[in-house]
């Protein structure tokens, strides 16, 4: 069986290399290059010192499983009906969520479980989504 069709995102200039960083094996953030502070989603400037010099940074694609929840419901023709959603903090920053799928068994997916980022392709997307890389982060 094949990949499910995705309603894919609308590529905008702020949001294009978040969803086509995976051609490079790349999760893209935006990221403040005068305070460096990290920002999903994109915004057209920093949210912490106002300057306008945000741009697109790789991150390590290493996260944690902050909550999630178990779809049940079959949206779309070839999707699983079970399936986990999530909000994934990301390892360079207290509070950077990344909402995504979790490809796993929901009866394996627990809060704080450690995950990485894998690719699903579709077109001109690359649509971040994350495995589970082994370990508990209690913190």
């Amino acid at each position: 069986m094949g990949m499910p069709d995705r309603k894919l995102p609308l590529l905008t200039p702020e949001t294009e290399a978040f969803w086509t960083g995976g051609q490079h094996g790349s999760l893209m953030i935006q990221r403040c290059t005068s305070c460096g502070l990290y920002q999903h989603p994109p915004l057209p400037i920093c949210s912490a010192c106002r300057t306008e010099t945000v741009l697109p940074s790789a991150v390590s694609g290493r996260a944690r499983i902050k909550t999630f929840t178990v779809n049940y419901q079959a949206w779309v023709p070839g999707l699983d009906e079970k399936f986990v959603f999530a909000a994934v903090e990301l390892e360079e920053q207290a509070e950077l969520y990344v909402f995504t799928n979790i490809l796993a068994p929901p009866d394996q997916v627990r809060s704080g479980l450690q995950v990485k980022v894998c690719f699903e392709h579709h077109e001109d997307v690359w649509l971040p989504m994350f495995e589970l890389a082994g370990g508990i982060d209690a913190s």
